[in-house]
């Protein structure tokens, strides 16, 4: 309904026959919504922090064949960020979570390397020999969704 008002009011330019502003409606409606359609659907990876603290999020991935992690998120209490803002590439996503302390809150089993600061890491060995942090991430099995939403809850 106040779409329809609103097209009426913009077009009111439309002369003529009765039904000619309406049509105009129509068609224009028609459009837009045709092209809405052909968007492609966003696709990314999300990590929501459904605790009462702060956490500091690293996540890993793979891309053009090389394997990589980047960070630092930080979400506040019952917020959420948009972590990899492409299509998800492969199914699984490494994810490492640490409160403002630098204590883990999520951890795994797989190691990867960690900056101190916002970083963007390329390959997976010998983090200490670069300067960086080893840290033992959590796989999060995607199951090769276009879109995904990790939750993070307190414990």
């Amino acid at each position: 309904m106040r779409l329809h008002r609103w097209t009426k009011a913009t077009l009111s330019w439309a002369r003529g026959a009765p039904g000619a502003s309406r049509c105009l409606s129509l068609v224009l409606w028609f459009a837009a919504f045709s092209v809405l359609a052909a968007l492609p659907a966003r696709a990314e990876f999300s990590v929501c922090n459904q605790s009462l603290d702060v956490v500091n999020v690293a996540i890993g991935y793979e891309e053009d064949g090389e394997f990589q992690t980047e960070g630092w998120w930080s979400i506040g209490a019952n917020r959420c960020v948009d972590v990899i803002r492409q299509p998800l590439m492969g199914r699984f996503v490494y994810v490492y979570a640490q409160d403002v302390f630098g204590q883990a809150v999520v951890e795994g089993s797989v190691p990867l390397c960690v900056g101190t600061s916002r970083f963007l890491i390329r390959g997976t060995g010998e983090c200490w020999v670069r300067g960086q942090v080893e840290a033992r991430f959590s796989e999060v099995d995607t199951l090769e969704q276009e879109r995904w939403t990790l939750f993070l809850q307190a414990p």
